[in-house]
């Protein structure tokens, strides 16, 4: 398995973006939980500023600056920036991008990863 703290390209930032936006989701998530069901008022202060600042305007610089290295269309800018809002769904458009080759090197159809899809001539 590939070292995914690798951030030496545009598409390796961005997954690694995208995966740790969707943990601070999921620390938000919990701290909503013990805010909300066990009365815990103070429990979303700490994860929340984590998840608003290090985890959702991270992701969107990024994504933005993904979409001008690897010249994303408007459509795919748009559905990045959409994701970052419901909860994982970051992970969902980073599988999405690398599946339809607009992650660069880590594209499932880059160079010397062909899969099934991929027409034979093509090959």
């Amino acid at each position: 398995m590939a070292n995914i703290l690798d951030v030496s390209t545009a598409a390796k930032r961005f997954r690694l973006v995208a995966l740790w936006e969707a943990v601070t989701w999921a620390a938000l998530l919990v701290a909503m939980f013990f805010k909300w069901v066990l009365g815990y008022e103070e429990a979303v202060k700490i994860p929340g500023m984590v998840h608003g600042i290090a985890g959702f305007m991270v992701y969107i610089v990024v994504a933005l600056l993904t979409a001008r290295s690897l010249k994303w269309d408007f459509k795919t800018l748009v559905l990045a920036l959409v994701s970052s809002v419901p909860p994982f769904m970051t992970v969902w458009f980073e599988r999405r991008a690398a599946r339809n080759g607009q992650l660069g090197e880590l594209s499932v159809n880059a160079v010397g990863r062909a899969d099934e899809r991929t027409p034979a001539s093509a090959r």
